[in-house]
């Protein structure tokens, strides 16, 4: 079915609309990426090396059950969407996401660099996890997470995976401090050719603030998304007793996310961790991580009996989803899909990406012969030789096979 105006057919078609609506340095912070790129194009190209192996003549029973659980939620479709903070994609921010995730039936995580309070995207959505970095003391996180408990998370994901690299061969996008009169004077170029953009924003009550209300210190304002950001650049990095102490806080369900290596899913495990993300932080982190999805088999026969195992990054359509339950994974987290959605027509678009994975995981399992997704297994899926990556010798990223799948020029995707 051909794109609409106010429906699109594919995640490919919502980010082609969100780049003709936001300004350009809106859209650049969405699709980011570090230095080069290799990781985030890696992570969107390893899933089109795989293939699968259809059945005909199923007999399959109309109606196939997409329906999982994680961290003790019930999802009607194992995609989550991802924590990511949304200060100047959309007016409503993660509130919106809260909505169209909640009428999907599914739960989503809140970045604690978010535009909008815990408690009000809890309000919209009780399957809300609360996402955390290892920020400040022991102290200042522990008031962070009795905030969190005190809005209702249902459950804490613990992000790990962060090198602070700043650096893009595209160029990074221009960010203010704040939205104050030189800021609009120096943007105002860009926002005035996107005026449904601007418009959204005007009618709302202006720009977006960068503030960051869940890492506001009890009794004081909301410190600017740079001044938190700062604060974590300073804060000494965390050791697993420091993870192990960080759990013992919480008392519920906690994800670990930025497990590329099978050690670090163990130690997660060690800790307490009740389910980990395969994550490379979308391409964001360290470039020349190789794709999430090459290291995802190895780490779920690693830790996969012992915890819940997710994917995340580089999913951009239903089989995609199907590929990833099928080497492993219980469900996945998206990040850009359900931002470009926001992007191109707020709620109703993430509601529109949701949809379009949904549909996708459906059509994909009636190609396969499979009732569930629970019946899936890694022989429905080609895995070409040389396709995973681990930690030392052939068939990893020190391999001239990894390298060659590393070696494309560096591109804005969506250029």
């Amino acid at each position: 079915m051909a794109s609409t105006s106010t429906w699109f057919e594919s995640v490919a078609e919502a980010q082609r609309r969100a780049r003709r609506r936001v300004p350009s340095s809106v859209y650049r912070a969405l699709v980011a990426g570090a230095e080069r790129g290799a990781t985030l194009a890696d992570n969107v190209a390893a899933f089109g090396e795989l293939g699968f192996v259809p059945r005909i003549a199923t007999g399959l029973p109309p109606g196939r059950d997409l329906s999982t659980a994680v961290l003790g939620r019930p999802l009607s479709m194992p995609v989550i969407c991802s924590p990511v903070g949304v200060q100047a994609v959309h007016p409503e921010g993660e509130v919106a996401v809260a909505r169209a995730t909640a009428a999907a039936g599914t739960a989503m995580g809140l970045s604690s660099f978010a535009s909008r309070p815990l408690a009000d995207v809890v309000a919209a959505n009780p399957q809300t996890f609360f996402q955390v970095y290892w920020l400040g003391t022991r102290e200042r996180i522990a008031q962070i997470l009795d905030r969190a408990r005190d809005a209702g998370a249902a459950g804490l994901i613990v992000t790990l995976d962060w090198t602070f690299a700043h650096r893009r061969d595209w160029g990074s996008p221009p960010i203010p401090e704040r939205y104050d009169l030189r800021a609009m004077r120096s943007l105002a170029p860009q926002a005035l050719v996107r005026p449904r953009w601007l418009l959204d924003f005007l009618r709302s009550g202006g720009p977006p603030a960068l503030a960051v209300p869940n890492l506001a210190s009890p009794g004081e304002a909301a410190p600017s998304f740079f001044g938190a950001y700062g604060e974590w650049i300073g804060t000494p990095l965390p050791s697993w007793s420091d993870i192990a102490w960080l759990v013992g806080q919480w008392d519920g369900p906690v994800l670990v996310k930025g497990v590329m290596h099978p050690e670090d899913a163990r130690r997660a495990v060690d800790a307490g961790a009740d389910a980990i993300s395969v994550s490379n932080h979308g391409g964001n982190n360290l470039d020349g991580t190789p794709a999430s999805i090459r290291a995802l088999p190895a780490i779920a026969d690693a830790v996969g009996g012992d915890v819940e195992v997710l994917l995340d990054g580089g999913v951009r359509r239903g089989s995609d989803v199907v590929k990833a339950l099928a080497l492993g994974a219980r469900a996945v987290m998206i990040g850009r899909a359900y931002l470009w959605g926001m992007a191109a027509n707020g709620e109703a678009g993430v509601q529109n990406v949701l949809e379009i994975l949904r549909a996708g995981i459906d059509e994909t399992l009636v190609g396969l012969g499979r009732a569930s997704i629970h019946d899936l297994v890694r022989d429905d899926v080609i895995v070409p030789p040389g396709f995973t990556r681990g930690p030392g010798g052939a068939g990893s990223p020190a391999g001239a096979d990894a390298a060659a799948a590393l070696a494309a020029p560096p591109r804005l995707p969506g250029a």
